[in-house]
């Protein structure tokens, strides 16, 4: 850090206890010229003031630093398998916090890309589970799009594996985004991003710190044309507009050294048109009605000029209170989030196509509480223990339009509107304990119990176990393995409330009317590691799971409305291996990862009026991949820093991203076996390049970044998927060669 006084640089290290450096920076002189002599009085008086003001500067940073390790030590990752993502790695991702986060965390071990944004983690569909700075945030209905944004964070880690028993409910895998604060990102900065198919993206965002208080705010806005995925190779989409707003703001105040309060709250507001899949054949070409049933004269309507929307819309907020004493530390959050999803139809098109013209909404409201003490008991024993509750108020409501369809099966020549709605309301709790043991030096055991339970559609509880034995037997080397059970309750959001009844005799009358509730799932998994450093600047890794499960769940897309339905497998099995390294000294940086997994599932037993009755019975008797489920995921990244030690850094990035390619159905004879193939493989190169300007005369002293991004440098095309499958939409492609550029200036 370096404080300026007057006519002249003053040079401050600030040093932790254990010796490691936080903050070095370097003032120039200040300019000469008519600044005024100092007398020996007023040069001494000068200097106090500046040492002053070092000291209070350093207290705030070192408070705030031991504050913020303390939070991270209340939720350690012992036994499990944790990727770390610095604000330096972020940067070095092509489009850096302008990208999508799904981007950056496609660059860890295990995870696979899918449509609408989605991630899958170690086989499972979704069941991830969102931290800001440690507190969980109740999960919402936002199926594409995100509601955080790379840009919040300051740095992040996706945790998976054996989990420790602070994790509940959610557990393929835990996404805690530090957010970016008022000491770690003073400062402000305004950007201008942009490129193709008129993707414009500005940006602000600011931090500081005034006394014991420290705030940071960062907004933006994003008008493209990609907001979901393509329905074709082309490299424009059909009809597929969005805007999108976010804001997050963050403040706290340190009371004392010991006592922290900080509130933190964002909003997200994104509206998409839904892309166009032309040449579809019509499947009710009866005579066609409006929805107000006024005769339609004009023909049937192609597909390529459908008009369908979707409005997506998250607010959350987050209070907390964090101690931290000498034997004893703990963070009590109170939570609130709000989120709602709107389909409004196309209303003629949907009815030709689909049988059903539907206008849905879903919302929910979830607040809750989350408190986790950590208990210093002996150089041997960590305890910690604490709880977690929500309560949870699920709306659905749908306005239908369909044909009627009389006993012989003849489609009536007018419409009739079905209007259905539904509101639940439920609960989410569990409470853990653990210890943290250490038998020796090298040889660490952490175990704990958690129990949980789930009052919402679904009554369920369970007392799991969960322990990991970590052995670091030699400089650089260290096996873990461990056994979690987890329980974990159906997205409350995503269970089809639908009233089949009201459905019969129609044009949307589902193929069979068994209903069964959607199960928690409940599941035995193992994990078993080894990571080793090859050198000093390079790491080695491998590691191996395999889940039993019971009732295991997944979501599929059944309709027009993009809107996940929730069901149970009776059986499922999940295995895999990940091998990992990197290798980073001075300005370079080089990653890869590779990953083995296979996920089935047996036998559909809720929610199968979903599904065709063939898929069912063919389900009841074989094994079937998950519609999610790639064999092959890779992943692999590096940067260099040119002219690294100067004021203008020019640095290179490049990532890359292989999947072996998720499930389709599969054709044999008269026979379709659902799942029962892939879509072909595909690998995508991104690459960015990175211009840092910093200039007393041109710029003022304010650092300018010159950016420019290739998504997709090859144009390869390649398909997500084909639009059939277990729960599978429309087809979508991946994104095309995509050239963006942008400026951002420090305020």
């Amino acid at each position: 850090m370096a404080v300026k006084g007057r006519g002249r640089a003053v040079y401050v290290c600030l040093a932790l206890a254990s010796g490691g450096l936080v903050q070095t920076a370097r003032a120039d002189d200040a300019a000469g010229g008519n600044t005024p002599a100092l007398s020996p009085e007023n040069q001494a008086s000068g200097d106090e003031a500046v040492r002053h003001e070092n000291r209070r500067e350093e207290h705030i940073h070192v408070t705030a630093r031991r504050l913020d390790q303390a939070r991270a030590a209340l939720q350690p990752a012992i036994g499990a398998t944790q990727t770390n993502f610095s604000r330096k790695a972020i940067e070095a991702n092509p489009g850096a916090d302008n990208a999508p986060l799904n981007s950056i965390l496609l660059q860890a071990p295990g995870v696979t890309q899918d449509s609408y944004g989605q991630i899958h983690i170690r086989g499972d569909h979704n069941n991830v589970q969102f931290r800001l700075d440690g507190v969980a945030l109740p999960e919402g209905v936002n199926v594409f799009g995100q509601a955080l944004m790379t840009r919040f964070a300051h740095s992040m880690s996706l945790t998976t594996g054996v989990l420790p028993a602070e994790y509940g409910f959610r557990q393929a895998g835990v996404i805690d985004i530090q957010t970016k604060n008022g000491v770690s990102d003073e400062g402000g900065t305004l950007s201008g991003y942009g490129g193709v198919r008129d993707y414009v993206q500005p940006s602000i965002q600011y931090g500081g710190h005034w006394g014991k208080w420290d705030g940071f705010i960062t907004a933006d806005a994003v008008h493209d044309r990609v907001g979901i995925e393509n329905t074709t190779s082309s490299y424009n989409a059909i009809h597929d507009l969005s805007n999108q707003y976010h804001v997050l703001g963050h403040l706290r105040y340190t009371l004392r050294p010991e006592t922290r309060f900080s509130l933190t709250a964002g909003l997200s507001n994104a509206w998409y048109q839904l892309p166009n899949n032309p040449g579809q054949q019509h499947q009710f070409a009866t005579p066609l009605f409006r929805a107000d049933n006024r005769p339609v004269q004009e023909d049937a309507p192609d597909s390529a000029h459908l008009d369908e929307h979707q409005q997506q819309i998250t607010d959350f907020a987050i209070l907390s209170w964090q101690e931290d004493h000498e034997k004893v530390s703990a963070q009590t959050s109170a939570i609130l989030r709000y989120s709602s999803t709107r389909y409004s139809p196309d209303w003629l098109g949907d009815l030709v196509y689909n049988g059903i013209a539907q206008q849905a909404a879903r919302s929910v409201f979830s607040s809750g509480v989350q408190s986790d003490v950590t208990w210093r008991v002996s150089r041997a024993h960590t305890v910690r223990g604490g709880v977690q509750a929500y309560g949870e108020r699920a709306v659905s409501k749908s306005n239908s339009q369909v044909y009627p369809v009389d006993e012989e099966g003849t489609i009536s020549s007018r419409t009739v509107t079905v209007h259905d709605s539904s509101g639940r309301t439920g609960a989410l709790y569990g409470v853990y304990l653990q210890d943290e043991w250490r038998l020796t030096r090298s040889l660490v055991l952490n175990g704990g119990v958690r129990f949980d339970g789930v009052e919402e559609y679904v009554h369920a509880h369970q007392l799991s176990p969960r322990v990991s034995l970590v052995w670091t037997p030699w400089h650089g080397g260290r096996f873990h393995v461990g056994y979690a059970r987890y329980l974990t309750p159906p997205p409350f959001e995503t269970i089809g409330t639908t009233s089949l009844n009201r459905f019969a005799d129609t044009s949307a009358a589902p193929a069979n009317y068994q209903n069964d509730r959607v199960k928690a799932e409940r599941d035995n998994y193992y994990d078993i590691g080894f990571i080793q450093q090859i050198t000093r600047h390079w790491h080695v890794g491998l590691d191996a799971y395999w889940k039993q499960a019971k009732n295991l769940i997944d979501e599929g897309q059944f309709g027009a409305p993009v809107i996940l339905t929730a069901y149970n497998y009776r059986r499922g099995r999940v295995r895999g291996v990940e091998l990992t390294t990197d290798y980073s000294t001075g300005p370079l940086t080089l990653y890869g990862n590779l990953a083995v997994s296979r996920a089935m599932g047996k036998d559909i037993n809720s929610a199968q009026w979903n599904f065709d009755t063939d898929d069912l019975q063919y389900m009841r008797n074989h094994w079937v991949h998950l519609d999610h489920d790639q064999l092959i995921t890779a992943s692999a990244g590096g940067s260099y820093a040119f002219f690294h030690r100067t004021d203008h850094p020019l640095q290179l990035s490049g990532t890359m991203i292989y999947g072996s390619g998720l499930r389709k159905d599969r054709e044999t004879g008269d026979k379709t076996i659902p799942n029962g193939t892939h879509v072909p493989q595909y690998v995508t190169f991104n690459l960015g390049l990175v211009q840092t300007l910093k200039h007393e005369a041109w710029l003022g002293g304010h650092t300018m970044q010159l950016r420019l991004d290739v998504i997709n440098l090859f144009d390869r095309r390649y398909m997500l998927r084909d639009g059939s499958g277990i729960g599978v939409g429309a087809p979508q492609y991946g994104l095309r060669r995509s050239v963006m550029g942008g400026v951002a200036l420090s305020l």
